[in-house]
């Protein structure tokens, strides 16, 4: 019986956490509302410094202004310790996030609570989850990788991904992890799925 995909913790068909975060403006949103009606939610664990989420920003903006008209709706969150990695804040978000052409909820999780329930090892790490909000995706963009590393960023993995949540069917294995950098945990806060 082969393995049923999962990221550290949460396997194929579990339901999304629930939360309720701010953005950088301090307009706060949940998971509920933001998902309701919609065809899948996609969640991506982002941050404003790592080089490969700079990588892939713009397409990722524009991967998400296109599935947002086919029901997906996009949602991105920083974890990171903004007391030792202030470029991360909330304002710089707000920037960051206007400078990539996203035009979803960025929000930030403080207590880094949200990114342990979902076991977000590294930014950018992805979460795809169906219209009841089951899990039907965690791993990569694509292969691409700073420095020009597996070409140019095209979401190939989880444009694919969307289409088959879209579709009504399973995601294709294998489900590759995502590479970036590690979430930077505030001291005394690593997961024990960290190290």
């Amino acid at each position: 019986m082969a393995e049923v995909p999962s990221t550290f913790n949460l396997k194929a068909g579990a339901v999304a956490p629930d939360f309720t975060l701010a953005d950088g403006t301090d307009t706060e949103f949940s998971l509920r509302e933001l998902a309701d009606g919609k065809q899948a939610v996609l969640i991506a664990f982002v941050c404003n410094h790592c080089p490969f989420v700079v990588h892939l920003a713009e397409e990722f903006g524009q991967l998400a202004r296109e599935f947002e008209g086919r029901g997906i709706q996009t949602i991105a969150i920083s974890a990171n310790d903004v007391e030792k990695y202030p470029q991360d804040g909330p304002v710089k978000m707000v920037e960051f996030a206007r400078e990539s052409g996203w035009n979803f909820p960025y929000l930030f999780d403080e207590s880094q609570e949200v990114a342990k329930a979902y076991s977000a090892a590294c930014t950018p790490d992805f979460y795809l989850f169906d219209a009841d909000l089951k899990l039907a995706y965690a791993g990569q963009f694509d292969d691409s990788r700073p420095g020009g590393r597996g070409g140019q960023p095209l979401g190939t993995d989880l444009r694919a991904a969307c289409e088959a949540v879209l579709n009504d069917q399973a995601v294709a294995e294998p489900w590759y992890p995502s590479s970036g950098c590690n979430i930077k945990w505030k001291p005394g806060q690593e997961p024990d799925y960290f190290g």
